[in-house]
């Protein structure tokens, strides 16, 4: 305190009372500006400033009168002043980041500098996601940053949250398991369902008067007790919006549909049902959507097909099937089950690529030579009649081994797989060989075991096939009419340079060095993926690197998709599964038939709509898997555990456990050795009285202390830290 006041009298010596008046000033007008429609007198102006000495309450009236001289302010008859200073009036989304404040992200991002902070006080009870107006205002906060206020809801994009029930004698609680809610929400006694202290429920937001500190709601669904595998998977499939069911009527459009497939459609369609064709998919696969044919040409090259199901021949326009396809935009893979866009008649039947059955196709059809280049090529319908269904394991032991079922034609498909992947790679694509778990679960659920999928050849053999003909149908619709023809795209724009930088010098303290010039982004980060593979650090730093690039989406625009390093590129090869795909077969149709540019605006919003399905989805499976994580862990060995530090906050310290792969958290709060500053520049925490940093990609040693399922936390402890050790123990 001292130092404080010594430096505020050193301040008023040098500047004298003229400082003092330009200092109340701005502190008045910043006050008036950012309560811009409101009126206070002096004395409320003194009050809410919290001014307390006498000097500086007498000066308040005449830099008042000063301010309404120059026009800043407008003062009323009744000695009443308000702001004269217009605001910033925007449209946007709530990220609700805590319960202190949010952010909101503008509709039009040239309208500010960055999201704009808004204090829970001026939140007016949206949540995050909410669809808001605000008014910015005129001068930066404290922070530094934009601040402003909601002034009206335009769209509230949820009224449903699933959460645990607290009941008392009186009254009840909802806690809502997603973490973005900030309030619980009151439930009155009779609107419960019946649903027991600690069950899970989804509840019903009914009301929420100003000046309420929480909602009402009512509960609409009593899922069971928490903690129960399948309670739980069902939460996470209400939290993100994912259908329990498949509605009645597009499940009897899809049973009615005929089996038999008549002549006229054959004679419509190039022919392959002669020609060496299997499928290769997971083991547990039962919706095959993709086929390789495989014939030698008299001049002696190949002829490679890469047959996708033609489910647009089976899902008409305007029908149910065709709504709740779109509605849904994808399937869901959660860690027990798949949510299906389509029903198991088409997915798992009619459209599935079954071996030993006629199969309606759409497909691109490659003469390749045995460097991998590319002669010709042919897009249309063909019917095909697929002559094995290979499991990825099967396919690559037969290659390992040089025996087995078409081994001769496989091992042919790897090695042209294998070049076209180098000319890929030589060209600028960047090479993210990301880590993915899998659980092993007994008949209840429960995890037994935890294993890191293994990526081997003939997954990049397939992989590689599905590339070239997403690539080869992108090019030839835009080649048409360079591009002025309505077509759904998949993009990804380059990384944003200061976010690269960021990322390389995190890769610096795990001692990679990562090119990141102009014209050696690619280069430098396949380098690093290329050093870091079988490393502690590879999934950390392929995280990180992956948050660093731009996000690809769907779009009407063509434009280019900087991961791939091609200069135009689609998604046509999995219609079963994503709807973007099914818009595609839809487009080629109807241009190959001669047709002209539909308007892209309709199909640009159905972009955005799978855009948003597919972040959906992404995020209920991160879920299910975190929630497995969570589970795996809590019946884990009690034992000290290797980790790497994979993210640093204000308020803790994630960490990465090398052996499961499952990330939890050591809180600042209960790291009592020292106080801890944030230095968020450099992501790292500095220990105030002992200089000790931690920093991304530490290896540490910890101990798993407490798991949640309703939220899905593991929380850690450093283990080589006997006070922290004794604190959090006891805190558990």
């Amino acid at each position: 305190m001292g130092r404080k006041s010594n430096r505020k009298h050193s301040n008023t010596q040098k500047s004298g009372k003229k400082t003092d008046a330009a200092s109340l000033a701005r502190r008045i007008l910043q006050f008036l500006d950012n309560n811009y429609g409101q009126e206070f007198n002096a004395k409320q102006i003194i009050k809410k400033l919290e001014i307390r000495d006498a000097l500086t309450k007498g000066g308040v009236e005449p830099v008042l009168q000063k301010l309404v001289d120059n026009g800043s302010v407008s003062k009323t008859p009744r000695n009443y002043f308000s702001s004269n200073q217009e605001p910033g009036f925007i449209t946007g989304t709530v990220d609700n980041v805590n319960p202190r404040f949010g952010y909101v992200i503008p509709d039009d991002p040239s309208v500010s500098d960055g999201d704009i902070l808004v204090k829970e006080a001026d939140l007016k009870q949206a949540l995050d996601g909410d669809r808001v107006r605000i008014m910015i205002y005129p001068m930066k906060g404290k922070t530094g940053r934009v601040e402003g206020k909601v002034l009206e809801i335009i769209e509230r994009v949820r009224d449903e949250f699933v959460g645990r029930v607290e009941i008392s004698p009186r009254f009840a609680f909802v806690v809502p398991d997603f973490k973005k809610m900030h309030k619980d929400i009151f439930v009155h006694r009779g609107d419960l369902m019946n649903a027991e202290h600690n069950e899970k429920v989804i509840v019903k937001l009914t009301e929420w008067r100003e000046g309420d500190k929480n909602p009402t709601g009512k509960v609409i669904r009593v899922l069971g007790k928490a903690g129960v595998h399948e309670v739980e998977i069902h939460s996470i499939m209400a939290e993100f919006g994912l259908p329990f069911e498949y509605p009645e009527q597009p499940d009897q459009e899809a049973n009615a549909i005929p089996e038999e497939i008549s002549n006229k459609e054959i004679q419509a369609r190039k022919d392959f049902r002669d020609i060496t064709t299997f499928t290769i998919d997971p083991a547990d696969a039962k919706d095959f959507d993709d086929a390789i044919s495989y014939r030698k040409l008299e001049n002696g090259n190949l002829e490679v097909g890469v047959h996708i199901a033609d489910v647009t021949h089976y899902v008409k326009p305007k029908t149910a099937l065709e709504k709740e396809a779109f509605e849904r935009a994808t399937s869901v893979y959660l860690v027990d089950r798949t949510i299906p866009m389509l029903p198991e008649r088409l997915s798992n039947g009619l459209c599935s690529l079954r071996p030993n059955e006629d199969k309606l196709t759409f497909a691109c059809v490659f003469e390749i030579d045995d460097q991998a280049k590319i002669h010709n090529h042919w897009i249309g319908r063909t019917i095909i009649h697929s002559d094995r269904r290979f499991a990825y394991e099967e396919a690559q032991e037969n290659i390992d081994k040089q025996s087995g079922d078409f081994f001769e034609e496989l091992t042919t498909l790897n090695d042209l797989a294998k070049k076209v992947r180098k000319k890929r790679f030589d060209h600028g694509a960047v090479n993210f060989e990301t880590v993915e778990v899998k659980f092993k679960l007994d008949e209840k659920g429960t995890p037994l075991g935890l294993m890191v999928k293994e990526r081997k050849d003939i997954h990049k053999m397939i992989e590689e096939f599905m590339l070239l003909a997403n690539k080869y149908v992108a090019e030839f619709i835009f080649k048409k009419r360079s591009g002025a023809d309505t077509f759904v795209y998949r993009t990804h724009d380059s990384p944003d340079p200061e976010k690269l930088e960021t990322f390389s010098n995190f890769a610096k303290r795990f001692g990679h060095q990562v090119e990141i010039g102009e014209t050696k982004i690619s280069a430098g980060l396949n380098k690093l993926m290329d050093e870091i593979q079988g490393k502690p650090e590879q999934n950390v730093l392929e995280q990180l690197a992956i948050r660093s690039m731009a996000k690809a989406k769907y779009t009407t625009e063509p434009k280019g998709h900087f991961g791939l390093a091609f200069a135009h590129y689609t998604h046509f090869t999995s219609p079963i599964r994503r709807y973007p795909d099914m818009m595609v077969h839809r487009l080629l149709e109807h241009y190959l038939g001669g047709g002209k540019s539909p308007d892209p605006e309709s199909w640009e919003q159905k972009c955005v709509h799978s855009s948003e399905r597919e972040k959906r989805a992404s995020d209920a499976e991160r879920a299910s898997i975190k929630y497995k994580q969570v589970e795996f862990m809590s019946l884990a060995e009690d034992k000290d555990y290797e980790g790497i530090v994979s993210g640093i906050t204000e308020w803790g310290v994630f960490v990465e456990i090398t052996e499961t792969k499952c990330e939890g958290m050591i809180r600042v709060q209960d790291m009592t050795d020292d106080y801890y500053d944030f230095d968020e520049k450099n992501m790292r925490l500095i220990g105030s009285r002992s200089k000790k940093m931690i920093t991304l990609g530490d290896k540490v040693m910890v101990r798993v202390v407490n798991t949640d399922i309703d939220r899905r936390t593991i929380d850690l402890e450093f283990a080589n830290n006997d006070e922290k050790k004794s604190h959090s123990r006891a805190s558990k």
